[in-house]
């Protein structure tokens, strides 16, 4: 079907709940006649409240939505050409699969020949001819999620809701409903509107994809481009496996980032400070003194088509894979081809680093333990009386596999000519005035650029400690 015509629109769209709470703020979207779109993101980003203000559950606070061109804000859910799959199927135990997906056209009292031929042709569509008299309770998950999307579709809506309807089904079962999915869209020809909050399932499937944080659109494109060409951090790091660096501009298509220096292909104004996305896959594994970083193999783990293998150069981790093996304790160099490296400007040019867990399970960074508790960092976390820490359900966490990350802006780091009293130490690699403060470069000792701005001049190379205060901090957590 040809994609041309917008059936839904959503015009500055925003939904704040009695408490106070905005879920969903100033969101804009046209989707096509025909696509197959999807709304991707974390739980709480806001994504299932949208769909449901598109199904009429939900009314916007403020914002106007359109389908077909025409106001439909206010119309209640009955009203719209929109039927909606839920993740709990929602289907009738007391009612075998006849009357079931023959429900809502009975509401519309559709005569009884007509039904007999929309329920047919659906079975046939979900591939359950034959399990008309079947009882809901004796079929598989994945044959009850059929079901449901057979009584959607019956109906002829104009446009499909699914929301996270494979939630439910196991692994293997989730990646056959997938491409069956994609399968009906295409037979149907109708619009689909997707929710998920796994990214695979939004890769396979979609024609379009919306990322969602915090109830707003961060970006929207095709799968191809979320995946190569990520707009900022929060889709690099949502969508597949990302390796995210800071670094800096050091000269007309040349990058810096842990450590090492590497040709690009963003042309980036030189001492711009950066956020270079680079995916596992595009990492070069070399010979040491091959590699324009160097590092020692802290992991290798094998995932069937290829090995995973960690590296760490300085304080900086490298994920790679490859479908060679390594052996934990080796050398080995890093290199990446220059259209392999997406170069971002750094949002607010804020800085990211990694943090470790100790044995005592204190948070710590170059030495230095934090003055913060993990159990704040992971919500829900507690430290039992036996010294294990145990997550919301009771099950213990391995510190090895929690990764927090730090982040802080430069106008909260402090530069300091005592060089122990920083959190880290380093040289002024570069710096600019911006008109009320000068943006410095400093790398570190472990090999990491950070920004700071600071009123003050100071000279280039000059050896300074940086002073980041734990309240300015902001942590997120990667199990």
């Amino acid at each position: 079907m040809e994609q041309t015509k917008n059936i839904i629109e959503l015009k500055h769209i925003t939904k704040t709940y009695e408490d106070g709470y905005t879920a969903v703020s100033d969101f804009n979207l046209e989707v096509k006649q025909g696509e197959f779109i999807t709304f991707l993101g974390p739980s709480g980003c806001g994504k299932t409240t949208t769909l449901r203000m598109i199904a009429g559950f939900d009314i916007p606070t403020e914002g106007e939505i359109l389908l077909n061109g025409a106001p439909i804000t206010s119309l209640p859910p009955n009203k719209r050409p929109i039927n909606t799959v839920f993740q709990r199927y929602a289907l009738f135990p007391h009612m075998n699969i006849y009357e079931n997906i023959a429900f809502g056209l009975r509401q519309k009292k559709t005569p009884e020949k007509v039904i007999a031929k929309k329920v047919k042709k659906v079975l046939e569509l979900v591939d359950l001819e034959g399990f008309e008299n079947r009882k809901v309770d004796t079929l598989s998950g994945g044959q009850q999620q059929r079901v449901a999307i057979a009584r959607a579709v019956v109906n002829e809506p104009q446009i499909l809701l699914l929301d996270e309807p494979l939630g439910a089904l196991d692994l293997k079962m989730r990646k056959e409903m997938q491409l069956e999915l994609k399968e009906m869209h295409r037979e149907l020809g109708i619009t689909f509107i997707y929710v998920t909050h796994d990214q695979e399932e939004a890769l396979t499937m979609s024609d379009k994809i919306v990322v969602m944080s915090e109830g707003k659109m961060q970006q929207i494109g095709t799968p191809e481009d979320i995946y190569n060409e990520p707009i900022n951090a929060f889709v690099a790091d949502f969508i597949g496996d990302s390796n995210i660096f800071n670094g800096i501009m050091t000269g007309k298509l040349k990058v810096r980032f842990c450590g090492g220096e590497f040709p690009c292909v963003d042309d980036i104004e030189e001492g711009t400070h950066i956020t270079a996305v680079v995916r596992p896959e595009d990492v070069n594994l070399t010979a040491p003194d091959s590699g324009r970083i160097r590092g020692t193999v802290t992991s290798v783990i094998f995932k069937g088509m290829h090995y995973e293998i960690t590296v760490e150069s300085g304080k900086n981790e490298i994920v790679a894979q490859s479908v060679h093996a390594a052996k934990v304790g080796d050398r080995v160099g890093v290199q990446v081809e220059p259209d392999n490296i997406h170069v971002m400007i750094a949002e607010d040019h804020t800085n990211i680093f990694a943090a470790e867990i100790n044995k005592n399970y204190e948070l710590e960074y170059n030495g230095t333990v934090l003055d913060v508790s993990l159990t704040d960092i992971v919500k829900g976390s507690v430290m039992s009386e036996d010294g294990s820490w145990l997550d919301g359900k009771g099950l213990e966490l391995d510190p090895k596999k929690v990764r927090i990350k730090i982040s802080i802006k430069p106008q909260d780091i402090e530069l300091t000519d005592d060089q122990d009293e920083g959190l880290v130490q380093g040289y002024i690699s570069n710096l600019i005035y911006k008109g009320d403060h000068y943006s410095y470069v400093i790398h570190t000792d472990l090999e990491q650029d950070f920004v700071v701005n600071d009123e003050y001049l100071w000279n280039m190379e000059d050896q300074v400690g940086l002073l980041m205060p734990v309240d300015k901090m902001i942590f997120t957590v990667k199990k």
